[in-house]
């Protein structure tokens, strides 16, 4: 088609290569080609995303004009796959293999042209192409994305990837032509449209404030046309046409004329990496899931802050900014929701930052240089300018800290930004108002941010900035506004919320009825019950989404307020109140707004609210017979021409506090006594009590703090006029003090503090303990006992700011004068009233910052809650276990426990039935909410809390519990099967009986269990699962949920692992096999989708069925759990549209914490994004099945899926399907690029079917197997786990060791015979032999050989062979032996293996015992002595004959599980002493048996119930010893009987059959263990030791035994 008019043409060196337009596809670039660049052959080289689309009709248009002119000009295609992952050396390789084959007749020569069609990635690729290929040919740049068309296609940068970094090696070609065809864009998807803003953005901000003005104010009709879905043909953009064409002819033309100044990148050229030198080290650690244009323009802000922090740019600039990247839809920070969604919450580290930076190639050798801004549309060299990495550190860190300050003669003037309070009302009064203001000093914060988000998309009104952003231009639109119908996200921004729940009431129906308020989980916590009921009443729409009486809410349009009479409790928070009387004039009819419920908090903020509501044209009455009620009359604004808003009084109090706390001078110029804000009062009420100098005019105040050290407490000051700031004072209280008494500091008036940002009040006593000052928490206030400041404590994990901006600020304060420096954990919270307060510091008071990254620090909250040793709540039914759990999970973590309920008996004085007849169940309730109150202020650390199975019936106990797991906390809900509750009822009479009917109970109160916990655990009958030690399971899971360890990190150091697949209907019918097919696995995998539910034939399992199999796995194996369920489509049972079903069971599986869970990302995307933001400690593995077989792994058609996967796994497991060998070679090449992209993220990668069980062998981690006792593969092709094995055998993946047995005499031993029976069984190829000698000097070159594999060592060898080893274990350490040699493949080089000493004899006896009937009453380390009553009562005592080697590991066997006293019998006295000596005496409780009182009294006290023989059989027993056993062994001699626990014997002595010690203890009915059990099972232990693979005991005894079995 032929243009109308000639195509916008831009000269770039010297000529005009560039042609920008419309319609230029097809005829135009066909004839200017032949015109301009001629010749025979042109290659055109797209990717098949776009070729479908764009070329067949330039190849008949090529035709059509070839066949025209009669040239005989040729058009060759070639296609790669799309994406990134293209941009390599592989893919040039291809296309260049491709440029040469014989196929081309005739051959591409160097006159030859290629067209290069598609993005950046297309344009670099193809561009690098054309440099080399022949020494260079011509190209030319047809961009199809808005990137690419103001950006890479202009300027002759071409360059692929590396492992190391982005566009490393390349070359600078410049192509012959440059076609820019703004119809491209109509069918470019939205996101790609906003990545390219981001370069259109970052052109203007550095060039042209002008173009940056027009960007800023075309911004919202720009985003209406680009967010219509885009179609071919379709005219999306005609609203806009010219303005596209504008802007990036706009962007053309900067790029052109630096191009043309400076083609090599000499210096001019370096400003257009603006925001590129942060934002390529985003990119490297984001990409995919973040495009480029988004981490430029997260770079753009940061490099801004940066400009700032180094005083070249103003603050408000870099508002200005990130408010233009926003109102496009760009991200401005890492931590933005959308990024935090996408990247599944991806944690990028400042090393990892600075090490992306550290190869950009605009540095000078190490130094990094950063284009920083002067201001918008210039920059303040015309080169990119050197930055410390100190510098940069301090502004990408998440913490920050601050050194204490030397200077003891300062005299500053700081200004703090615009009042938050006055700049967020001014905002809502100016879009309610009708026409323009200019508003003057407006703060530019997150929470400002937030508003004008909000208010834009509520179209409330429209925003301009002049003046480099120190003046925004508001044009309001008169309380006429439009619902939005998405989420209006708010953060943490209590006055946005607060303000905007009512102004949403006033929007209309659009194309959306309703709009949604939502925030993030703090802001989820905080109250706004008392606004929402009174907006209610008045006929307003509104309905709790999730929790009552906090966001998020769902405002529904066009009900608005009807007026009159409103009453409204404003106790709580004055934003109630202020957000009423804002939005009143605009109700049905006038208003009278009664504030009942008592006198109102901060009423200065309610004064501030009218006063402003005044100077907007609308005067508020305060009513002058009735207390606290307000008449507000039926109006419309008028906006002032100009606002002023006031400096912020609260954020003044800092700088003042410093120049207190320091002994300096501080003038704040704008803010004095006329202030209409109350926090102005600080100087005068606050620090001039404390002994600071203080001159307050009407507009200033300046305050001289008295010398260091020498500020005074004050014995009592009412703040509640000026509440924010009582977090100021409090910091200064820690170091006031006075010379005799006790230097307390009574702050009080502050209850509204607890529901603000976070509990502040609470934090501000934590926080100030960690430095060594005591406070105390009063109903609304604290006290405050000060230290001298030289006194204060480093609190070495920092101060965690729970996101509040007040506490981050105040803490900065005491930092300037601790002796050390100070930790300041989420720095960037103070972006919601001060972005540049650290810049402030720094430049202003002349603090040292340094920056530092908080992930070792603790990198979430719910983790640094629990490292303090947070409390653990459990709820649930009466009968569910509460009381056991608890007191088994006290004893394990070595906490206190509390029953909530004897509690308050024995507060009260009274049992509970007692209670409820004297005060009936609402006087109990009471008592109950009152006692958890209580409980958690008093015993919020360190202790299992279990509370009364009703406390779910409270409302407010619901809240407090919400809020508890919602901060970090943990509460476990307990549950049991219903059946077993109500038996358990049946007969418990300690407690009052139910009302209603149990089951009713129980079906009432299920949901308010759920929601007031975040983990719950099923309590399994122990006949369930037999001896499979069910206290096991519960360690393992509270290890999970605190964060104690992590599966992933061992099985990641494992050279091959596996999971076994469950393929049963149901665990516990299979638990009798399911140690056998775990042999050889790391974890073991719950099919869920195969369980079969007794009562649900042909059905998905129910929830509690299946949290019943979970519990029952736990209890039954050892190894981490994956919870999988897989639809019909993926080879499972699950029906394909089962999403609720699904839902609700990858929930459970998060709540019950397994380790592992499989997570199919052909889910619904916010099935999945739901499942990874709530994963906790569970470890996510993001799969992706192909069973028939679409995809290949060699085209590029995986790459999706696996970036896919990357977003929401820890672990990415793609599986396809293999048609030939060369499926399996081609995903080896897969699986090496993977890892070579993102080397942190373990891949499971392999093809099912009998062609793909080679890739199963050559799967390193985590592969699935099966085994023959299942009743079926999970998948074709699976293999069991000896089968791979044996499999890397033969390959020589697995090399055979050589395994020993050292000492003498050994010939008898069975430990051969028994160790190569289990290499055979697991698969490996390994062989284990006898080296008979007495002398472990002549082992050293055996031991050290390359091919040895670890050795079992005995009698004499097993002191002597300890001075040859590099490492002795704890174990062998306190038992004084080794008998277990073993190789550390993690400290061993190719030369020396790294030899560590083991002992397995206590790891036999322990397993042997508790496989007889041995209690484990403590399944912890042995060296852990922690302990309670609980604990205490549960131990039992022990027996040990003898007093020998084996007497030693007897000792730590017994300890190990708990046994106190260990009584020790044997002949000789004085060696039985030297044994107990041995041992640690205030960890081991040890009793010598010396005679026959000792005998009696340990008969009485606390006779053994579990006893081990360690003296020869070959001799009668000495006639004492005789004697005294006789008496133990009787003791307790109805134990076994009628249910009683069993008394056991395990005689180590092997022979003869039965021994004179077993004869003494089975006449007193104690049950007998033979030695040779346990020379299977230290056998079994020596197994694991050395290979990994934990074998079946009964594998090892059927050899130890041989026909004896």
């Amino acid at each position: 088609m032929n243009h109308a008019t000639e195509p916008t043409k831009v000269s770039i060196l010297g000529k005009e290569n560039i042609v920008v337009d419309y319609n230029l596809w097809g005829s135009y670039i066909v004839l200017d080609l032949l015109a301009n660049v001629p010749s025979a052959t042109y290659i055109l080289i797209t990717d098949t995303n776009i070729h479908d689309k764009y070329v067949p009709s330039f190849e008949k248009g090529f035709s059509e004009v070839v066949a025209q002119q009669g040239s005989n000009a040729r058009l060759l295609k070639y296609q790669i796959p799309p994406g990134e992952t293209s941009k390599s050396r592989a893919t040039k390789a291809d296309i260049e293999d491709w440029l040469l084959s014989d196929q081309r007749d005739p051959p591409c020569d160097t006159k030859s042209v290629i067209i290069a069609l598609g993005g950046g990635v297309i344009g670099d690729m193809i561009g690098f192409v054309a440099a080399t290929f022949k020494r260079g040919i011509r190209f030319v740049q047809v961009p199809t994305s808005l990137l690419a068309m103001v950006d890479s296609s202009i300027g002759g940068k071409t360059a692929i990837d590396t492992p190391d970094g982005k566009n490393l090696i390349g070359a600078f070609w410049q192509p012959s032509k440059i076609y820019i065809d703004l119809d491209f864009l109509t069918t470019l998807p939205t996101r790609e449209f906003i990545n390219g803003m981001a370069e259109v953005i970052k052109t203007a901000a550095i060039w042209d404030e002008e173009e940056f003005e027009r960007l800023e104010h075309n911004a919202s009709r720009i985003m209406a046309a680009i967010r219509r879905p885009p179609e071919v043909g379709d005219q999306r953009l005609s609203s806009v046409r010219s303005i596209i064409k504008s802007l990036v002819l706009g962007s053309v033309k900067v790029k052109a004329h630096v191009v043309s100044a400076d083609e090599r990148e000499g210096g001019l050229r370096n400003l257009l990496n603006f925001g590129h030198s942060i934002g390529h080290a985003y990119e490297g650690i984001l990409t995919p899931q973040i495009l480029h244009g988004e981490c430029v323009a997260i770079g753009m802000v940061l490099e801004a802050a940066l400009a700032r922090h180094l005083a070249v740019l103003d603050g408000g600039a870099v508002a200005r900014l990130a408010k233009c990247l926003s109102s496009y839809g760009l991200p401005t920070s890492s931590k933005d929701p959308v990024v935090q969604c996408r990247t599944a919450n991806k944690h990028c580290t400042v090393k990892q930052l600075l090490s992306v930076m550290g190869v950009d190639k605009k540095n000078d050798g190490k130094k990094k240089r950063i284009v920083l801004l002067a201001g918008i549309g210039r920059t303040f060299e015309r080169q990119a300018t050197v930055v410390s990495d100190r510098d940069i550190r301090v502004v990408l860190s998440p913490g920050v800290i601050v050194e204490p300050t030397k200077s003891t003669s300062l005299k500053v003037s700081c200004t703090p930004p615009g009042s938050k309070s006055i700049s967020n009302r001014a905002l809502v009064l100016a879009a309610l108002g009708e026409g323009e203001c200019r508003i003057k000093n407006l703060l530019h914060s997150d929470d400002t941010e937030v508003m004008l988000n909000a208010l834009v998309k509520l179209k409330g009104a429209t925003f301009a900035w002049e003046q480099s952003g120190r003046i925004l231009v508001v044009q309001g639109n008169g309380g006429r506004l439009e619902a939005h119908g998405e989420q209006l996200y708010l953060g943490n921004a209590g006055t946005a919320s607060r303000f905007l729940a009512s102004v949403a009431t006033l929007a209309s129906s659009g194309t959306k009825d309703f709009s949604i308020l939502t925030g993030n989980e703090r802001m989820k916590a905080r109250p706004i019950g008392p606004l929402v009921d009174a907006l209610q009443a008045n006929g307003a729409g509104i309905e709790y989404l999730e929790s009552e009486g906090s966001l998020p809410l769902n405002v529904k349009a066009g009900r608005g307020m009807k007026g009159g009479d409103i009453n409204l409790a404003a106790t709580v928070s004055s934003q109630y109140v202020s957000s009423l009387l804002m939005c009143a004039p605009y109700a049905d009819k006038d208003v009278t707004l009664r504030l009942v419920g008592g006198k109102p908090i901060s009423q200065f903020y309610i004064d501030m609210t009218t006063a402003m509501m005044a100077s907007f044209g609308i005067h508020v009455r305060k009513s002058t017979t009735e207390e606290h009620t307000y008449h507000i009359p039926r109006g419309r604004y008028a906006n002032p021409p100009e606002y002023v808003i006031e400096s912020d009084a609260s954020s003044a109090t800092y700088p003042l506090a410093i120049a207190a706390i320091t002994g300096t001078t501080c003038t704040v110029p704008n803010i004095g006594s006329a202030s209409i804000q109350g926090d102005a009062r600080f100087a005068v009420n606050v620090l001039r009590p404390m002994g600071c100098k203080v001159e307050q005019t009407r507009t200033s105040t300046t305050v001289t703090g008295p010398p260091k050290g020498s500020l005074r407490p004050i014995e009592e000051v009412n703040m509640e006029p000026m509440t924010d700031a009582f977090l100021t004072a409090s910091v200064l209280a820690a170091v006031a003090q006075k010379s005799q008494t006790r230097s307390t500091t009574r702050i009080i008036g502050i209850a509204n503090q607890q529901v603000k940002e976070c509990q502040r009040i609470t934090v501000m006593k934590e926080e100030l303990a960690k430095f060594g000052v005591i406070c105390r928490v009063l109903d609304d206030g604290i006290e405050v006992d000060g230290i001298p400041y030289t006194a204060l404590k480093q609190p070495l994990e920092g101060v965690y700011c729970h996101d509040d901006h007040r506490v981050a600020m105040s803490f900065s304060v005491l930092g300037t004068v601790a002796p050390k420096g100070t930790l300041i954990q989420e720095k960037e919270c103070v972006g919601k009233t001060w972005p540049g307060w650290w810049d402030t510091l720094r430049q202003t008071f002349e603090v040292q910052l340094e920056g530092v990254d908080l992930e070792e620090v603790n990198q979430t909250t719910a983790k640094k809650e629990q490292q303090s040793g947070k409390s653990i709540l459990i709820i649930g039914m009466r009968g569910a276990g509460k009381t056991t759990t608890g007191n088994l999970a006290a004893s394990l973590l070595g906490w206190q426990f509390v029953d909530l309920d004897n509690h308050m008996e024995e507060i009260e004085g009274q049992n509970i039935p007692e209670i409820i007849e004297v005060s009936g169940w609402d006087g109990f309730r009471k008592r109950e909410l009152r006692v958890l109150k209580d409980v958690l202020r008093e015993k919020g650390e360190k202790h299992i809390l279990a509370c009364g199975g009703g406390i779910v019936e409270i409302p407010e106990a619901r809240h407090i519990l919400i809020d508890y797991h919602r901060a970090g906390g943990l509460v476990m809900l307990i549950q049991r099967d219903i059946e077993d509750i109500m038996s358990f009822l049946q007969i418990d009479k300690t407690r009052p009986a139910y009302v209603d009917d149990m089951r009713e109970v129980w079906l009432r109160r299920k949901q308010w269990y759920l929601e007031c916990s975040n983990y719950q655990y099923y309590s399994v009958r122990t006949g369930l699962v037999g001896m499979a030690q069910p206290l096991e399971g519960l360690k393992r899971f509270l290890n999970k949920i605190t964060g104690q360890g992590q599966a992933l990190d061992s099985i990641k150091e494992t050279e091959h692992s596996y999971f076994v697949s469950l393929t049963v209907p149901d665990v516990a019918t299979a638990a009798p096999i399911l140690e056998e097919v775990a042999v050889g696995s790391d974890a073991i995998e719950l099919r869920v989708d195969l369980l079969e539910e007794p009562q649900r034939k042909g059905l998905p399992p129910s929830v509690d069925f299946v949290a019943s199999q979970l519990a029952t796995l736990r209890c039954s194996s050892s190894l981490p759990i994956i919870f999988t369920v897989r639809t019909q489509s993926q080879g499972g049972k699950m029906p394909d549209d089962a999403h609720l079903e699904i839902s609700n069971l990858l929930n459970l599986a998060l709540r019950m914490g397994v380790e592992f869970l499989d997570l199919e990302i052909s889910c619904p995307e916010n099935l999945l994004r739901t499942i990874s933001q709530s994963k906790h400690n569970t470890r996510i593995i993001a799969s992706y099945h192909d069973p028939k077989g679409s995809l290949s792994w060699s085209n590029g058609s995986w790459v999706p899926h696996y970036n896919k996967a990357l977003l929401y796994g820890d672990i990415v497991k793609l599986v396809g399907v293999a048609k030939s060998q060369s499926d399996n070679h081609d995903l080896l090449q897969f699986r090496s690029w993977a890892l070579t992209a993102h080397p942190t993220v373990p891949i499971i990668a392999i093809n099912m079917g009998i062609e793909g069980q080679l890739s199963r062998i050559q799967n390193p981690f985590l592969t699935p197997v099966s085994h023959p006792a299942l009743p079926f593969k999970a998948a074709p092709g699976q293999l069991s786990a000896s089968e791979i094995r044996t499999a890397l055998s033969l390959h020589g993946a697995i090399k055979p060791k050589k395994f020993c047995l050292f000492g003498k005499p050994i010939t008898q031993s069975k430990s051969p015979a028994m160790h190569n029976h289990l290499f055979h069984k697991t698969g490996l190829p390994h062989n284990y032999h006898l080296h008979e000698t007495d002398d472990a000097s002549t082992l050293e070159p055996l031991i050290r050989s390359s091919d040895f594999g670890g050795a079992s060592v005995t009698i004499p060898l097993k002191l002597p062979i300890m001075s040859l080893l590099d490492s002795i274990s704890p174990a062998a350490k306190t038992i004084g032996a080794v008998n277990t040699i073993v190789v550390d493949p993690s400290k061993s080089s190719s030369e020396k293996p790294f030899l560590v000493g083991h002992n397995t004899d206590w790891s036999g006896m322990r397993l042997i015992l508790s496989n007889a009937g041995a209690t484990i009453s403590r399944p912890s380390s042995p060296s852990n002595t922690n302990t309670n009553n609980a604990e205490s009562r549960s131990r039992k005592s022990a027996l040990i004959v003898g007093g020998g080697g084996t007497a030693r590991a007897a000792i730590y066997t017994l300890h190990s599980m708990g046994y106190a006293p260990i009584y020790l019998l044997g002949r000789s006295q004085s060696k039985l002493q030297t044994v107990k000596d041995s041992f640690p005496k205030y960890e081991y409780d040890i009793f010598l048996i010396t005679s026959h009182a000792d005998a009696i009294a340990a008969k009485e006290n606390s006779p053994p119930s579990v006893a081990i023989g360690t003296i020869p059989a070959d001799k009668p027993i000495d006639e004492t010893v005789s004697a005294l056993l006789n008496i133990l062994l009787k003791s307790g001699e109805d134990g076994g009987k009628d249910g009683g626990e069993k008394r056991i014997l395990l005689e180590m002595a092997y022979k003869p059959a039965v021994t004179p010690l077993m004869e003494i203890a089975e006449q007193y009915e104690w049950k007998t263990v033979k030695g040779l059990e346990v020379l299977a099972g230290q056998g079994v232990g020596q197994f694991e030791l050395w290979t990994g693979v934990k074998p079946l005991l009964r594998d090892a005894r059927a050899v130890v035994f041989g026909e004896e079995i």
